[in-house]
C-alpha cells in the first residue's frame, strides 16, 4: 500500500526517467507528477513551514504518526515544476520511520535521475533545502 499523497513509488519514477530520452521530455513528467500532489491547507501555509531557500514558495508539515513510529510529510509549492520535486522527496520519504528517512541516500536517487545536473542552481539549491528541512524533521522524532 502507497502513503497517502504519493502520487507513484519512487522505483516506477526511476524506470519511467529511463524511458524519456531528452530533458524536456522528463521536466513534463516531473511536472505531471506533481499535478497528482494533494494541495496543503492554508494553515499550514505560514511562516512557520516555510521552506528557506527555495526560489518558489514551498512549505513542510511533517508529523510522526504514534499508530506505526512513520514520518507522514506534507509538502506544497506555488510553482508546478517543484510541485513534481516534491513527489519525488515524497516518493522517497513518506511513511518511513524517522531512522529509516536519515538513513535513506536520496544523493543517490538524484544521482540515478540525474536530476541536480538538470536543474537551475537556484531550483537546485530548493531541493536541498527541502531535503534538509525534511531530515531536521526526521531526525527531530528519530528519538
Amino acid at each position: 500500500m502507497r502513503p497517502s499523497n504519493v502520487p507513484m513509488p519512487v522505483d516506477d519514477i526511476e524506470v519511467s526517467f529511463e524511458l524519456f530520452d531528452d530533458w524536456e521530455d522528463k521536466y513534463r513528467f516531473v511536472i505531471d507528477l506533481g499535478r497528482d500532489l494533494e494541495t496543503l491547507d492554508d494553515e499550514l501555509r505560514d511562516e512557520d513551514h516555510l521552506v528557506r531557500g527555495c526560489q518558489s514558495q514551498v512549505w513542510l508539515h511533517a508529523d510522526l504518526r504514534d499508530a506505526d513510529g512513520c514520518l507522514y510529510l506534507a509538502l506544497d509549492s506555488d510553482a508546478h515544476i517543484v510541485r513534481g520535486l516534491i513527489s519525488i522527496v515524497l516518493a522517497a520519504y513518506q511513511g518511513k520511520s524517522p531512522q529509516a528517512v536519515l538513513a535513506y541516500d536520496i544523493d543517490a536517487l538524484f544521482d540515478r535521475l540525474d536530476l541536480l545536473k538538470h536543474l537551475s542552481p537556484t531550483r537546485g539549491n530548493g531541493l536541498r533545502a527541502m531535503i534538509t528541512r525534511v531530515r531536521e524533521a526526521a531526525q527531530s522524532h528519530a528519538g
